[in-house]
């Protein structure tokens, strides 16, 4: 019984290795067909791959041989249309050769005939000196001369007799058109001042508003921007400053303090932020009634606020924004009288001083900051150039622009309507003397009627009446280029000559 179990496990042993090595063969005999299969399946696809490269390389040997083909043909086609241009080239130099030498004999045939008129051009004057006893040069001399008094003395007169019927005329015209601007025109003659004093209820406020060791003074002046002045004046604060915005919404607050009584920082940084708030709204309702007054539309909105600027800010002691209504209405009255554009004419004189709300803080000339202003805001061109040219500045084109000079001439020049400072005055006089005595033969220099006219009195051995026309007209021109001044100065020329004997 121990004998056979050994025997049958060597038996089992050896019929699982029989089965075994049996499987191996036919797994050997399978895995040999399969790769016979898969070498014959690469042949056949590395023969179409290979049919299909030679296919394709024959397609694009096909395709390069035609893109050949047809490049050879442009440049036969190209080499054609050169040797076309090379002959048209080629005939175009024979006729320019051709040409040349016939302007070349032309020429020297023309040198010539120079040659020969000059000799003869100097027998002549040869001759004609010989008969004359006079050189070219003194003959030429002599006759420009007697030209230049002739054409002087005849020029004196026709000047003379143009200007005294232009004169006329125009003087005529204008003062029918201004007449009646000025009639329709119902402004206020007396100037408007801006006085910045501030009234206290008693002296004790003054010590309230410069507060303890100066705090609220410094916190008032430094959100204002505006110096406050405080000093033996009984009942009184000065309020100091260049910009009158500023200064006028210093007063607003100032005086809303003093009513209130709590005056300290906090306090006033909150009234201060009020009477800005209050004075923007001032300004802009005050362009809107200026635009409305003057009968505009369509201004833009930032205009319309700039304008508003201007009830704050004087000229000479003059409101620059009724100054500025004024001019708009009188300028689109005389264009009414005259038949132009009554629209550009008001619209020019409305804004023609708006530079002046920001000249403060951008540099150059109100006229120049007006004139980018309109234009940056898309006003008419027209526009745009009358309010360049109202001061003369520029050449005014138009009539509206000149129109608009004359209304702001006009405005400018009525009565009371301007103030200036006793030495600014003086220096005007000095300066119209100056100018009136730096002629040569003038005797006496006289300003008379404040500035607004001088007269001048000749020497009349010296001036005769031709050429007094001449000093009076020299003189304006240099007083409208050296000197600034409102409205418009009278140049009298005055030439006097007397006969005295004695009766014995």
């Amino acid at each position: 019984m121990v004998i056979t179990i050994p025997a049958a496990v060597y038996g089992g042993y050896l019929y699982r290795k029989r089965v075994g090595e049996k499987a191996t063969g036919e797994a050997e005999v399978v895995a040999k067909t399969v790769i016979e299969e898969a070498k014959k399946q690469a042949e056949a696809k590395k023969r179409e791959a290979i049919l299909e490269a030679k296919d394709e390389g024959y397609k694009l040997r096909q395709e390069a041989e035609r893109e050949v083909k047809e490049r050879r043909a442009e440049i036969v086609r190209l080499e054609r249309r050169l040797v076309q241009k090379e002959e048209t080239l080629d005939k175009k130099l024979e006729q320019l050769e051709r040409r040349d030498d016939q302007l070349t004999r032309k020429e020297a045939d023309l040198t010539k005939q120079k040659e020969r008129a000059e000799e003869l051009v100097e027998k002549q004057q040869s001759e004609l000196e010989r008969v004359a006893g006079l050189t070219h040069v003194e003959a030429r001399t002599l006759l420009l001369s007697n030209i230049e008094h002739e054409v002087r003395h005849e020029a004196s007169l026709m000047i003379k007799g143009i200007e005294n019927e232009a004169r006329e005329e125009a003087d005529k015209r204008a003062r029918e058109i201004i007449t009646v601007a000025i009639q329709r025109c119902a402004a206020d003659h007396s100037a408007e001042t801006t006085v910045s004093v501030v009234e206290l209820p008693n002296d004790e406020m003054k010590g309230r508003i410069i507060g303890r060791e100066g705090r609220n003074i410094r916190a008032l002046e430094t959100l204002t921007g505006i110096d406050l002045i405080i000093d033996d004046t009984p009942e009184a604060v000065i309020l100091s400053g260049f910009d009158p915005v500023r200064r006028e919404v210093a007063r607003i607050a100032l005086e809303r303090l003093i009513a209130d009584g709590r005056i300290h920082p906090a306090r006033i940084e909150e009234v201060v932020e009020k009477a800005q708030k209050e004075v923007e709204q001032r300004i802009r309702e005050e362009g809107e009634r200026a635009v409305f007054e003057a009968g505009i539309h369509s201004l833009n909105g930032e205009l319309v606020k700039v304008l508003g600027r201007l009830r704050y800010r004087t000229s000479y002691g003059q409101n620059v924004l009724k100054h500025s209504l004024e001019v708009a209405h009188l300028a689109g009255a005389m264009a009414a009288e005259l038949g132009v554009d009554v629209h550009v004419a008001k619209r020019a004189g409305l804004l023609h001083d708006i530079g002046k709300a920001l000249d403060h803080g951008v540099e150059g000339p109100h006229v120049t900051i007006g004139a980018e202003l309109a234009k940056k805001y898309r006003e008419h061109p027209a526009v745009v150039h009358a309010i360049a040219a109202h001061h003369g500045d520029v050449e005014p084109l138009s009539i509206e622009a000149v129109l608009v000079a004359a209304a702001d001439a006009i405005s400018a020049a009525r009565p009371g309507a301007r103030r200036e400072n006793l030495e600014n005055y003086i220096k005007r006089l000095q300066k119209l003397e100056e100018i009136g005595s730096s002629v040569d033969g003038v005797d006496k220099v006289y300003a008379i009627q404040a500035g607004r006219e001088i007269r001048i009195v000749v020497k009349p051995e010296r001036i005769d009446d031709l050429a007094a026309v001449r000093v009076a007209r020299d003189i304006s021109k240099r007083i409208e280029n050296e000197l600034e001044y409102p409205g418009q100065i009278k140049v009298t020329v005055i030439r006097e000559t007397r006969a005295v004997e004695l009766a014995k």
